[in-house]
């Protein structure tokens, strides 16, 4: 598996040869710093840790700084990513170069954060009539039973807090990789706000559906990638 920390510049267009428009999130990956190796041996299972964005040194606190080796610069955002593809070593730096090739990608981030919403934009209810006389309009309605079981019960659609929870877009198609720039275009949005830290890895689930849209980006990739250069 392959991963790489990166942060959302913005959304652009590019166009196909065939001339339809293609949306697409520009991610820039300055060099991913790995700042550990975990070993069946010494923690049972295999995985790295990967670093990027380095910190001030008056930012960093003595625990935090223990977790790097000596002579090692601490960064900000840390990942352990397992099953991780290849053997790199503590202290080796990743570019986008890692993702050469690829044709689908999964990226994490934190989703924008829209404060307490009601239950029409939280969860899409319709809301009742917009007559007048009518006193129910953007009311969730009942929620709960009057005997039994007397309580709410868990796990209603209710208003509350909307966004700000980890999100994560699936099989998105890898356009290009622009190594000189360290930007990987991604087609279609990706969570959260610009500026936002996201996690790009290699496209985990499987099927014939992937397999479709794997042969549609290797038809634009080449065109679109020129584009955005």
């Amino acid at each position: 598996m392959k991963a790489l920390i990166g942060r959302k510049v913005g959304m652009t267009q590019l166009f196909a040869d065939d001339g339809s428009l293609l949306p697409a999130t520009v991610i820039r990956v300055d060099p991913n710093v790995v700042v550990g190796v975990r070993t069946p041996e010494r923690d049972g299972y295999t995985a790295v840790v990967l670093g990027a964005d380095p910190l001030r040194p008056k930012r960093v606190t003595k625990p935090y700084a223990g977790q790097f080796a000596d002579g090692m610069a601490p960064v900000r955002h840390l990942v352990e990513v397992r099953d991780f593809e290849g053997a790199p070593s503590v202290g080796d730096t990743l570019g986008v170069e890692l993702f050469a090739g690829a044709m689908l990608v999964d990226v994490q981030g934190t989703s924008k954060g829209k404060g307490f919403q009601g239950v029409m934009k939280r969860h899409g209810f319709h809301g009742g009539r917009k007559s007048h006389g009518s006193k129910f309009h953007r009311a969730p309605g009942s929620i709960g039973q009057s005997a039994s079981p007397s309580r709410v019960v868990k796990g209603k659609k209710m208003a509350g807090r909307m966004g700000g929870t980890s999100a994560t877009m699936h099989n998105l198609r890898l356009y290009g990789v622009d190594a000189e720039r360290h930007l990987l275009l991604v087609g279609g949005p990706c969570p959260g706000p610009r500026g936002g830290t996201l996690l790009v890895t290699d496209a985990k689930k499987g099927g014939t559906r992937n397999r479709a849209a794997v042969s549609l980006a290797a038809g634009v990739a080449g065109g679109s990638s020129g584009e955005a250069s």
